[in-house]
């Protein structure tokens, strides 16, 4: 599909699904070669990095790699709140552990710095993150991202796990709003 109608916005296709994949398997054969012996926790953040998480975790070769949930919420509608809850939490101890969070779109960064800090309070051994998409000029927060896939604009996009209220999270390519 070359455009969508989701709501009351038209998006038009923006990144193919071949495009996401080929990045995203350039981003797990980085990890494999830097992660490797250190018993990493892959920590997706719930909701819209379900399909990146699975895509790259398959990807994972590392027979001592781990993957968990946890579920917080930053927009409503196309805009951020400015503010995150935690809806869901982590169970696993991460004390001494390599965490990776893994993020569908780091944009103000808020998101990240939040989920960060309260990590931070738990002593793990290290901190890293990997983020499909990067918005630079969105930034709000000083976050050190260690895996970037694509830097995109500072345009709303749905699919591949984003969405606009709810919707289109099951679309295969990433779309962008058209202004």
């Amino acid at each position: 599909m070359k455009q969508v109608k989701i709501h009351d916005k038209e998006f038009k296709l923006f990144i193919s699904h071949e495009k996401i994949q080929s990045v995203v398997e350039e981003m797990a054969e980085k990890m494999n070669h830097d992660l490797a012996g250190k018993d990493p926790l892959f920590l997706c953040i719930l909701n819209g990095s379900f399909m990146f998480a699975a895509e790259l975790f398959k990807r994972i070769d590392m027979v001592e790699a781990e993957i968990s949930f946890v579920k917080l919420a930053s927009y409503q509608g196309d805009q951020t709140t400015g503010s995150v809850k935690q809806l869901i939490g982590l169970n696993e101890n991460i004390e001494n552990r390599t965490v990776v969070i893994l993020e569908d779109i780091v944009d103000t960064g808020i998101t990240i710095d939040n989920i960060q800090e309260q990590l931070r309070g738990l002593n793990p051994k290290e901190v890293h993150v990997a983020t499909l998409l990067l918005k630079p000029d969105a930034l709000q927060k000083d976050v050190e991202l260690k895996y970037v896939g694509i830097e995109i604009p500072n345009d709303f996009i749905v699919g591949y796990g984003l969405d606009y209220d709810g919707l289109g999270r099951n679309l295969i390519d990433i779309y962008s709003v058209i202004q």
